[in-house]
């Protein structure tokens, strides 16, 4: 939790610092990948407008939350990722029947910009249900009530979890590919914390 009030309030000083004083190269939109992604966007955009449906960006967001808050916050449990993941699963589909975006795809459309980020949401979401659910131990922001000491502290597992994880979206269901990178310690050593 603290990390996202950081971020919130230090990304974007960090990431204007950075642009500021990067230097980069000329950008060449003949590039096959730039045509890709344009497409890509393209078909989204058209696809958002084009669902002319009832429920506000804002409800649905506002119904994704909640799903996260209860079933993915500090405390997690088995039971309540996997129903968190079939609710995701399902939001998803009922945003993309019944999402209402106003206004058209060749102007400046604040609309259509919230909507295509509570898209992007959905999928995140779910992609965080799904690390939770397989990061079987207690450890930081992953308190699995589950694995814990008999004390009620979290209950690690450097064995197994001593990595990176990222998570790679393949498309509605489709499961997502995971990449991990070993995490290596030279000078500090991994050890259970107590808050007694």
């Amino acid at each position: 939790m603290q990390g996202l009030a950081d971020g919130y309030f230090i990304l974007p000083y960090t990431i204007g610092d950075y642009l500021a004083q990067a230097r980069l190269g000329p950008i060449d939109t003949d590039h096959p990948a730039f045509a890709a992604v344009e497409r890509e966007v393209r078909h989204r955009t058209e696809r958002l407008l084009a669902v002319r449906g009832s429920q506000s960006v804002d409800a649905l967001h506002r119904e994704l939350g909640l799903v996260l808050w209860n079933q993915c916050g500090m405390a997690r449990t088995r039971a309540g990722l996997e129903d968190a993941i079939a609710k995701i699963r399902e939001l998803r589909e009922r945003f993309w029947r019944e999402v209402a975006v106003g206004g058209g795809g060749e102007e400046l459309n604040q609309a259509l910009e919230r909507a295509g980020r509570v898209a992007d949401f959905m999928e995140f979401a779910e992609l965080m249900c799904v690390d939770a659910l397989r990061r079987e131990e207690s450890c930081g922001g992953h308190f699995r009530e589950e694995f814990q000491t008999p004390d009620g502290e979290a209950k690690r597992d450097d064995a197994r979890f001593s990595h990176v994880a990222a998570w790679e979206w393949t498309g509605a269901g489709h499961e997502p590919r995971l990449h991990l990178e070993p995490l290596a310690f030279e000078y500090v050593h991994l050890a259970q914390r107590s808050y007694r």
